[in-house]
Formats: structure tokens, C-alpha cells, sequence
């Protein structure tokens, strides 16, 4: 019963920092209640997949659907906008996530045996999730999101050439999700790939993220 919920509340707070940093990047209200809804939802279905039948790869990619059916259903966004808030939730998440976990593998946390290393990864969640919710808070704060992502499903859009772009770069944010799982289990000599290559991409997305706001801004003055 500790384990489920232990389980349970490290995977709220996970899923709700991600929410919550995507919210801000693109200037949108946050909405606790919701998002904790959604986060109890999306942890209860990930603790069954993985404790039960033991799916994890499967736990990832059905996490990934429910994070963009949220975005798109309960916190109605447009279709399009919340593929591009899904991949920058996770692709924002992932670097984080792989760069405490690259730092911290270096230290006597993920050299310790069970049950200690249960304790490693409860570190590793707090640790990323204090993070993420930091550099959340500091973007809404200075107000140094973007604006180009409409917060209503009605709201006529025109899809740019750059907007495609950017929903490419986070299109396989999934994929690298699962190349992390992989490289963490099997090949860990060359996990330091991932947090290189979510920087890198995650600077693209930023990159024209800042270029389409500027342009729309620009266009509406």
C-alpha cells in the first residue's frame, strides 16, 4: 500500500510540473485543480501498466496520448498547438530529468543496492520536479513565454511554415523518451547522448518558438 502510494504521489507531482512549465512557457493560466485531475488519472493508468502487466515501454507511450488528450479535452487547446505543448512538455521534462540523473549516477546514490535505491529514484523525481517547477515559476514571473499558442479550440488559426517546423522538432519527443529507457537499462555507457541531443533540440524549439512570436508580434503592431 506505501508503494502505490508513494507511486502515486511522485507521479502527480511529475506530471504536474510538466503541466505546469508548459503552461508558462506559452503564457497560459494554470488551472491546479485540473491538472492535478489529470495527474492522478495519468499515474493510476501508469502504476497498473507497469506494476501489473509490467509494460513499461507501453506506460510511456500511453502517458505521452493521455498528456496531449489533456492538453487538447480538458484544458481545450487546438489540436495542433497541444501536439506542439506535449512535445516541449516532454522534450523540457526529459533534459532535465537526464541531466540530474547523469550527475546523480555519478554519485553513491545510484551505486547503492536495494531498498536504497528505491530512495535514489525518489531523489532523482523530487530533484527534477524542484527544477522544473523553479524554472516554471522564474518564466512566468519575468513573463518570458511566448504567445503565438491561442488557449481556445475555437480560435481561427493559420498554420505556419514555422509552426510545422516546431511541431516536427517535438513530434519525436516520445521516441527519445524511450531511448532513455533503453540507454538507462542496457547501454548505459552512452546515456550521456540524451541530455546532448534533448539540448539541442529543445534549443531549436525555443529557437523558432522566439522567432514565431517575434514575427506575430511584429505583425500585429
Amino acid at each position: 500500500m506505501l508503494d502505490f502510494v508513494l507511486y502515486m504521489a511522485f507521479s502527480i507531482l511529475e506530471t504536474s510540473a510538466m503541466f505546469y512549465l508548459a503552461f508558462k512557457v506559452f503564457k497560459i493560466d494554470v488551472y491546479p485543480t485540473e491538472i492535478v485531475f489529470a495527474g492522478t488519472i495519468m499515474a493510476f493508468v501508469s502504476y497498473v501498466l507497469r506494476n501489473d502487466y509490467n509494460m513499461v515501454l507501453t506506460d510511456v507511450f500511453v502517458q505521452y496520448l493521455l498528456t496531449f488528450f489533456f492538453f487538447w479535452l480538458l484544458f481545450k487547446i487546438h489540436i495542433f498547438y497541444a501536439a506542439i505543448m506535449t512535445g516541449l512538455a516532454y522534450l523540457s521534462y526529459m533534459l532535465i530529468q537526464s541531466t540530474c540523473y547523469f550527475i546523480i549516477n555519478s554519485t553513491f546514490l545510484y551505486s547503492v543496492r536495494p531498498p536504497f535505491m528505491v530512495l535514489s529514484v525518489y531523489v532523482l523525481q523530487s530533484i527534477s520536479v524542484l527544477i522544473t517547477c523553479s524554472i516554471g515559476f522564474y518564466i512566468g514571473k519575468t513573463r518570458k513565454g511566448f504567445d503565438f499558442v491561442p488557449d481556445k479550440q475555437n480560435f481561427k488559426i493559420k498554420i505556419a511554415h514555422r509552426e510545422i517546423k516546431i511541431f516536427l522538432l517535438s513530434a519525436p519527443s516520445i521516441l527519445f523518451v524511450i531511448l532513455m529507457m533503453i540507454l538507462t537499462q542496457k547501454y548505459s555507457q552512452f546515456f550521456f547522448l540524451i541530455p546532448v541531443i534533448n539540448a539541442i533540440l529543445l534549443y531549436a524549439y525555443l529557437y523558432l518558438s522566439y522567432k514565431k512570436d517575434r514575427t506575430q508580434n511584429e505583425f500585429i503592431s
